[in-house]
């Protein structure tokens, strides 16, 4: 697989801070709009900077990458995403070179600078691409050990299945939404142990689910599989993935077909696409697998498919301010109320890391994922987004979801300032982090974030 990794003794005429996830080695792609509220289009990110790519390409600064005319006049990345690894390494040579301190066509042209290069926070982020279809797989053996823990026993934990393919399902790809984006609690059917009949209402044990997304650009033909050797080809970069998750409406609906409205209601990604050539320098091998998969999920000694990603992972829950009732009181601390709230004073409480976890810990590779995928002849196309399922860790505090940090709520998170947390309340922020580092260079993903707003 051709790939261009970016020398991490270059540098760029932009100022890159020392603790920031995007220098010259990076260089993500993402969908914005700029401050004039014109339309979407793709950039790429450079310290606290986006490239305007749109107009990189008018003014004639991305022709020696030889790409189809007007590639990025669109409002996504579908039509680059769908031109291959070739033409991708060519256009991140081309970006690179355009970025580099030692490069004066931008650098020394200040005119051409401020229509091009644009502040990150001046900036609205868009989702990436048109996503047209998502499936959402479950390949970290610790979570699914867990979640059978709790609820087939230690003996039955994980399915026949599980250990012989990647388990999956088809997600809802309309309610798929940038970082940032608030999240409605969502209402639906819950059965209580031991009740006679289902309620309606919101969901009151709302999850998280931390996750990395790839993004497909060439895809296959109808009938015509992708090889687990090949697979890796037709990856155009990773994104952060906050698969939310309503345990007690997704508990009573899921028998016989699985996940309906305890998973549609919203998945939130990140905004930058981090590609297979930044993350290059922090390949690794993959999980022993036993069994040994069977063949088309076997990669060739050498080959692509054989490798995963060292990708530390993390999450924060802030959670929501508290009303501080008067001294006496018999209330105790309580969710906020809006700003007019009669009595006591509002307090923001302490964001808290919750997880700390890692990409490499999944069982199932992508690669392995999309060649299951497709062994049956079932169509990628450019923008589809296949999420790996919650990643979970060997130890406690590397469990990827609230049901296992809380082991189904039956230990609380305490918090900074004597907060406790079963499952996410209104007005909580949870925000995924993903950041690589070797040898002084760092490449992340940036931030994935959403705030739970109460149900209609």
């Amino acid at each position: 697989m051709e790939t261009l990794v970016i020398d991490r003794a270059r540098r760029s005429f932009v100022e890159v801070a020392p603790s920031s996830h995007f220098p010259l080695q990076n260089l993500p792609y993402g969908v914005f709009r700029r401050a004039d509220h014109s339309d979407p289009r793709p950039g790429v990110r450079i310290g606290d900077f986006v490239l305007d790519l749109r107009v990189a390409e008018e003014r004639g600064l991305l022709a020696d990458a030889s790409l189809s005319r007007g590639i990025f006049a669109s409002s996504s990345l579908n039509a680059f995403m769908a031109l291959g690894r070739q033409n991708w390494v060519a256009a991140r040579r081309v970006i690179a070179d355009l970025l580099d301190a030692r490069t004066a066509t931008l650098r020394d042209d200040s005119s051409l600078r401020a229509a091009a290069l644009l502040p990150v926070d001046r900036v609205t982020m868009c989702l990436p691409c048109e996503i047209g279809d998502y499936t959402d797989f479950y390949s970290s053996r610790e979570h699914a050990t867990n979640v059978g823990m709790m609820f087939r026993g230690k003996e039955n934990a994980l399915m026949p299945n599980w250990l012989w393919l990647p388990v999956g399902y088809h997600g809802r790809s309309s309610s798929i939404v940038i970082s940032g984006t608030p999240i409605k609690r969502p209402k639906g059917q819950s059965m209580a142990d031991g009740a006679e009949r289902p309620v309606f209402g919101p969901s009151r044990t709302l999850d998280i689910e931390l996750e990395v997304g790839a993004l497909i650009g060439p895809g296959n033909s109808l009938g015509a599989p992708l090889s687990v050797d090949r697979a890796m080809e037709h990856v155009f970069g990773l994104v952060l993935v906050n698969d939310w998750s309503a345990r007690d409406i997704q508990k009573w609906e899921y028998v016989p077909l699985g996940p309906f409205l305890g998973k549609n209601f919203a998945t939130t990604v990140s905004p930058w696409v981090v590609t297979l050539d930044a993350l290059e320098p922090f390949r690794c091998p993959a999980p022993q697998q036993e069994p040994a998969p069977l063949e088309y999920l076997r990669p060739a000694a050498g080959s692509d498919g054989g490798f995963t990603y060292d990708i530390p992972l993390a999450v924060t829950l802030a959670p929501a301010a508290t009303t501080q009732v008067s001294p006496g009181s018999k209330s105790m601390d309580r969710p906020a109320e809006p700003l007019n709230a009669a009595s006591g004073t509002f307090v923001e409480n302490s964001a808290a890391t919750i997880c700390r976890s890692n990409f490499k810990y999944l069982y199932w590779t992508i690669a392995q994922q999309i060649a299951h995928h497709t062994c049956n002849g079932c169509n990628l196309r450019p923008g589809d987004l296949l999420a790996s399922g919650t990643i979970s860790g060997p130890s406690p505090d590397s469990f990827g979801s609230l049901l296992e940090l809380t082991w189904r709520g039956e230990r609380p998170l305490r918090l900074p300032g004597g907060v406790e947390r079963k499952f996410l309340q209104d007005g909580d922020t949870i925000t995924l982090t993903g950041c690589c580092e070797t040898a002084g260079l760092r490449v992340g993903f940036g931030e994935c974030s959403g705030t739970i707003r109460p149900a209609n």
